[in-house]
């Protein structure tokens, strides 16, 4: 299943208006199409949904989820650091045009805010969500370097001289953390190698 079916299936679940959905789903793909995003993309949405669909009867609530991956990055300013605020709110204001309850958008919009730390959460659509975010760090040497390119060119704003501590940070960050993985079916899958990929990129920062 493609992205906009996905979508659209998502959205049929709350409204049948089609114009509504067909604005909406073009608004996502004008969003992280954007000639700025370099990973942030479509892409990285595809990648997040097949790591989901493979552990998707262990996910509470999918349809949520499904949501929140779609509207996670939506605002994303390598300038700004209330993307992940700005997307909850942006989700938000979108979802209610599909009638979606005030209760699960409230819940989506908590999903989107967690991607922001990355801290585990007693929600486990969080943490599962949240390693379908990160599974980019615990993939091949080789795609794990054409990823570093790729989150570069989106700071390309930055010289060197900003950009290395920063990037330091966040990936010292993610060591510290007692597992970078929540979840024991991603943990398994991609702890080890997402730790020796960040000492990697760390040494040559």
């Amino acid at each position: 299943m493609n992205l906009k079916e996905r979508f659209i299936q998502n959205c049929l679940q709350f409204s049948n208006d089609q114009d509504i959905i067909d604005d909406l789903w073009t608004e996502i793909e004008t969003k992280y199409s954007q000639k700025s995003r370099y990973y942030h993309n479509l892409e990285h949405l595809e990648i997040m949904f097949s790591e989901l669909e493979s552990v998707k009867n262990k996910i509470q609530n999918f349809t949520k989820v499904s949501f929140s991956v779609f509207y996670h990055d939506i605002i994303y300013d390598a300038t700004s650091k209330l993307n992940e605020e700005k997307s909850a709110e942006f989700s938000e204001i979108r979802l209610k045009k599909l009638n979606v309850n005030s209760e699960s958008i409230e819940k989506i919009s908590q999903q989107i805010l967690a991607t922001k730390s990355h801290l585990k959460s007693d929600d486990n659509d969080i943490n599962y969500l949240l390693d379908a975010d990160l599974v980019i760090l615990g993939k091949d040497l080789e795609t794990y370097i054409d990823y570093t390119e790729k989150i570069r060119k989106e700071y390309a704003i930055y010289p060197d001289l900003l950009y290395k501590p920063g990037r330091r940070k966040v990936l010292k960050h993610f060591l510290e953390l007692e597992n970078i993985f929540k979840t024991e079916d991603f943990r398994e899958k991609y702890e080890v190698r997402a730790r020796e990929n960040i000492l990697f990129e760390i040494e040559r920062l």
